[in-house]
């Protein structure tokens, strides 16, 4: 069955259905993952997106459930160059079409994806639809679509305590702004017992349960977007909260000290962008997913330095603030999929906490 991929340019691209059936109109990225396609579709920062595989071949190990970062995916689209029919590991549950079909997630395979990832290099992340017709929605339609809420979807609704496996050393808040399992795995694993809250929780409430370090999590959408969990951020930062940020989480933070953030043109998503640290000169390979960052240049240098910058565009990738115990990173130092290399401001939030 043909499905075809309609950017708002007018760009049009035939391809093959695969995935459930059915039409979404969605932001097209992409990313240059060669690997772990299940943590990208489970991936709460995906909210509202249509992912671009670069690699060609995906789907090559089949689903695998304790891989998942959330229990269902939550992209509203896929689309890639050939899925593997008949996937081969020891762990496989299911081939990867049958879970998109199960979650619902329409998909189109078959379409050249190196040539739609220079046209979104080329002109910046745009608008598109996935559809079985391409006359089936209009471009105006696809025009104004807009990423709305995507964190009060995607954030946890109550309060979840998680315990680690061995002794309680410490009492981390973490607010849920779309977080990925790796990230809870790495604090537990850490002897700390995790508070996931919902990203509305005031800071009342965070002081009643009276943690020994904050974290902000990842998560979807346009950061100034929330404008209430920036608020509480601002407050809570008065209390010298030992605090750590990763993606979105990094960017209220920033948002909540007075700076500015920009959408970049195509955004970093995959598992091989290079960031400096600006106090060793130190370089390491990431793991990033983000369309956002905070703009260096709107920093006051009393307040935050730059802890990290892109190797390739020089964007900021962290700040360490000053008078306070926080620091934070626009990539991915929990890496699943990606290297390990940062894993190690785990640890310095760790020490944050004991000192």
């Amino acid at each position: 069955m043909k499905k075809y991929l309609v950017l708002e340019n007018g760009n049009v691209y035939e391809g093959e259905a695969m995935g459930a059936p059915g039409s979404t109109v969605a932001e097209i990225v992409f990313t240059t993952s060669m690997t772990a396609y299940l943590e990208t579709l489970t991936d709460a920062s995906y909210k509202g997106q249509a992912v671009v595989q670069t690699f060609p071949l995906i789907g090559n190990y089949g689903v695998i459930t304790p891989d998942r970062e959330r229990d269902i995916p939550v992209v509203s689209g896929y689309i890639v160059r050939e899925i593997c029919s008949f996937p081969s590991n020891f762990r496989c549950e299911e081939d990867l079409d049958k879970y998109l079909k199960d979650n619902n997630i329409p998909g189109i395979k078959g379409i050249d994806t190196r040539a739609l990832t220079k046209v979104l290099r080329e002109h910046g992340t745009m608008n598109g639809a996935i559809t079985d017709s391409p006359d089936e929605i209009s471009l105006e339609e696809i025009k104004a679509y807009r990423i709305k809420d995507p964190v009060d979807e995607v954030s946890v609704k109550e309060i979840e305590v998680l315990e680690p496996q061995g002794d309680k050393k410490y009492r981390v808040c973490m607010f849920d702004y779309g977080i990925k399992r790796n990230i809870i795995r790495s604090l537990l694993k850490r002897n700390c017992e995790v508070y996931l809250l919902p990203a509305s929780t005031k800071a009342n409430k965070v002081r009643e349960i009276a943690p020994d370090g904050l974290f902000l999590s990842n998560g979807p959408g346009d950061p100034t977007d929330n404008t209430e969990s920036i608020e509480t951020i601002k407050e809570l930062m008065q209390d010298k909260i030992p605090t750590m940020g990763i993606c979105l989480g990094h960017q209220i933070l920033a948002l909540a000290h007075g700076f500015a953030t920009t959408k970049l043109k195509y955004g970093h998503r995959g598992a091989n962008h290079p960031v400096k640290n600006l106090e060793t000169g130190r370089v390491y390979i990431t793991s990033q997913n983000h369309g956002y960052a905070v703009v260096a240049e709107s920093l006051d240098k009393n307040v935050a330095k730059e802890l990290f910058v892109n190797g390739n565009d020089k964007t900021n990738e962290g700040l360490r603030y000053i008078a306070e115990p926080a620091f934070s990173v626009q990539f991915h130092p929990e890496a699943c999929g990606g290297p390990q290399d940062t894993d190690f401001l785990f640890d310095e939030f760790i020490k944050m906490m004991e000192g």
